[in-house]
């Protein structure tokens, strides 16, 4: 019988004691490529979007010849390895925990891979968070946390090769595969969420078909701590009534810390991944800034996301230098190497001031007033499901 545990850190500030270790899953680094291809999809859904992305659109024709190709545009989170691994570290010392922190970028290992030349993160677990195509209309994400050293390189060639070429028979076959290797973790990464838009009942139709599918070889489902309170109650009821574990993640794309972690007694990773396969048994912290409102934390994201890091490495410290997109031969560059003056245009400069300022007071507090919601937050604390 699974069994998982919820504690709040702002309602008992004693929950961690008892444990030994805290573990970060799910962050990102600036090794992650996020896509742009969103873009697109809300200038379809938001008319509002729609003039102010096709000035972008006709500058990028008149100024390069080329059109703007959202889906092969990407952008990378401000954080390099290292500092994302001591962010996610310093969170969890601060409950007088040993921090376990595993970065699972997207569909690539780079930075677990990095970070091991480092002598204080040489144990760090190699992760990717892997785009799964499936449906033919869906990608799910899945956490596989701790794959083995020697054959990681191996794995992911595996694992781009079907992205490349899906098949629902062959994902059952890679998944059952990477449930054989005894050490390895199978995350369901914020299941509940309608990432590609296709509707609730489609998604819901997917999701239930997948698991029905392939949960046999996932071991437990996320919470996601950058997702909203409903979405992951969505998850509560999922974990119910396919009997999965509960597990945490973070998500972070910030500089904000996860805002929740795992508790657990085990002295390494490897210890952890048997506590959750083998004893089916997951113990989860949210931290006091799940309670702040979902919007002014997804605000707050987006700000850290956009802002300029002088003292970050160089190629990391302007947001255009972490924005990229294909140039006329089709190599990706960074958007500060394509503006034909080498400046943003005014228009682009513009919004992201604008964007900006909704995060600096009074601006923001208002609008962290207006966006509480604390009937939400009861609901995600179960104090009733009605």
């Amino acid at each position: 019988m699974a069994n998982s545990t919820i504690s709040y850190l702002w309602c008992d500030k004693n929950a961690s004691q008892g444990y030994r270790s805290g573990v970060s899953l799910h962050s990102h680094t600036n090794q992650s490529k996020e896509t742009l291809d969103f873009l697109a999809k809300f200038g379809n859904q938001y008319p509002v979007m729609r003039p102010l992305l096709a000035r972008l659109e006709r500058r990028s024709q008149a100024n390069h010849g080329m059109a703007v190709n959202y889906s092969a545009a990407y952008w990378t989170p401000p954080l390099t390895p290292k500092l994302a691994f001591e962010l996610e570290s310093k969170q969890i010392e601060k409950l007088d925990l040993a921090p376990m922190v595993s970065l699972s970028d997207h569909d690539n290992i780079k930075a677990p891979m990095l970070l091991r030349t480092v002598p204080s993160a040489r144990q760090i677990p190699v992760s990717v968070e892997w785009s799964v195509p499936y449906g033919g209309v869906q990608d799910f994400h899945l956490g596989i946390h701790n794959l083995p050293s020697a054959r990681a390189t191996e794995w992911m060639a595996t694992l781009a090769d079907f992205t490349a070429n899906p098949s629902d028979e062959r994902l059952t076959e890679l998944l059952s595969a990477l449930h054989a290797e005894p050490n390895v973790l199978i995350v369901f990464n914020h299941p509940a969420w309608d990432l590609f838009l296709v509707g609730k009942d489609k998604h819901a139709f997917l999701l239930n078909q997948f698991l029905q599918q392939n949960g046999n070889y996932v071991h437990a489902l996320e919470l996601n701590g950058l997702r909203h309170w409903e979405e992951n109650r969505a998850t509560r009821r999922l974990a119910e009534k396919w009997n999965m574990l509960l597990i945490s993640g973070g998500d972070r794309h910030g500089v904000e810390p996860n805002a929740n972690i795992n508790l657990t007694n085990a002295s390494s990773f490897t210890e952890f991944v048997h506590e959750i396969r083998r004893e089916k048994r997951s113990d989860l912290l949210f931290m006091p800034q799940y309670a702040e409102p979902w919007k002014h934390r997804i605000l707050r994201s987006t700000i850290d996301i956009i802002r300029n890091y002088p003292d970050f490495p160089q190629g990391s410290r302007s947001w255009d230098q972490r924005v990229f997109h294909p140039d006329a031969n089709g190599v990706d560059r960074p958007l500060s190497e394509l503006w034909p003056d080498g400046t943003a245009p005014w228009i682009m400069t513009w919004g992201l001031a604008m964007v900006k300022l909704m995060g600096r007071s009074p601006v923001s507090s208002g609008l962290r007033m207006a966006w509480s919601e604390s009937h939400q937050l009861r609901l995600s604390l179960g104090e009733y499901d009605g």
